[in-house]
C-alpha cells in the first residue's frame, strides 16, 4: 500500500476524504502527518499535536475486508488489529469499546472510521511520545513510520472478523470498568453484553460502535 508523509496536515482524514471524493486518490492508500492541527475525533472532537506522535489514515476497498466482517465493527477490526501490532512492538495497550486504546487505566489514542462509497477509511491517532488532546502518553520511542509499515502488512493479511472478534472477546472484560457515551448519554459498560457482531446490549437495548 503505497504511503504518503505529511510535515503537518490539519487532518489525515479529512485530507484523505476530500482526495478520495473528489477522485484524485483511490484505495488503497495511506497517509501520515508527523504534525496534526485538528484532527478527526469522536463526537466532533480534535485528535490534534505534534510530532513523535501518530496521525494516520488509511483508504481500503470495502471488497477487500473479510465477508464476514460487519462494517458496523469497523472501529474495532481496525483498531484491534493495530493494538496486536503496538503489542509485538512491547507496548502493553488494550482495546476499550469500540475504539479507545488504553494504557493500563488511561485513554492514549482511539480510532474513527467512515464510508466513502466503496472506501473505508480509517484514522487512528496515538500519544507515542507526548500526552496531549487531554490524554497520557505511551511514552514510547517507535517511530509514527515504522508503526504505519508494521500495521499495515498485519492489516494487508485482512484476517478473518471471527478471529479477531475471538481475541477482543477476552479483552472485552477490561471495557467494564468503564462507560462510553451513546446518544450523548454516558452508560456504563459493567452490565454490557458483547454480541458476535461486535455490538453490545445495554439495558436491553442493542448498541451498534458506528464509528
Amino acid at each position: 500500500m503505497e504511503i504518503i508523509y505529511f510535515d503537518t496536515l490539519p487532518s489525515t482524514q479529512v485530507y484523505l476524504i476530500e482526495k478520495l471524493t473528489k477522485g484524485e486518490l483511490k484505495a488503497p492508500f495511506s497517509v501520515l502527518a508527523y504534525e496534526q492541527s485538528s484532527g478527526v475525533g469522536s463526537r466532533d472532537n480534535f485528535w490534534s499535536g505534534g510530532k513523535g506522535n501518530f496521525f494516520a489514515s488509511i483508504a481500503v476497498d470495502i471488497s477487500k475486508l473479510p465477508e464476514d466482517l460487519p462494517l458496523s465493527s469497523a472501529s474495532i477490526y481496525f483498531s484491534y488489529i493495530m493494538k496486536k501490532t503496538l503489542l509485538e512492538l512491547d507496548e502493553d495497550i488494550w482495546l476499550k469499546w469500540p475504539n479507545d486504546f488504553y494504557y493500563n487505566n488511561h485513554k492514549v489514542g482511539g480510532t474513527i472510521t467512515q464510508k466513502v462509497k466503496d472506501t473505508l477509511v480509517c484514522g487512528i491517532g496515538i500519544n507515542l511520545k507526548n500526552s496531549q488532546n487531554g490524554y497520557k502518553a505511551l511514552q514510547s520511542d517507535i517511530l509514527p513510520q515504522k508503526l504505519l509499515e508494521k500495521y499495515l502488512v498485519s492489516l494487508e493479511k485482512f484476517p478473518k472478523w471471527k478471529q479477531i472478534f475471538s481475541d477482543y472477546e477476552v479483552e472485552f472484560e477490561l471495557s467494564k470498568k468503564f462507560s462510553v457515551h451513546i446518544e450523548n448519554y454516558q452508560k456504563s459498560l459493567s452490565d454490557a453484553t458483547l454480541c458476535e457482531d461486535g455490538s453490545l446490549i445495554i439495558e436491553g437495548k442493542r448498541v451498534y460502535s458506528l464509528r
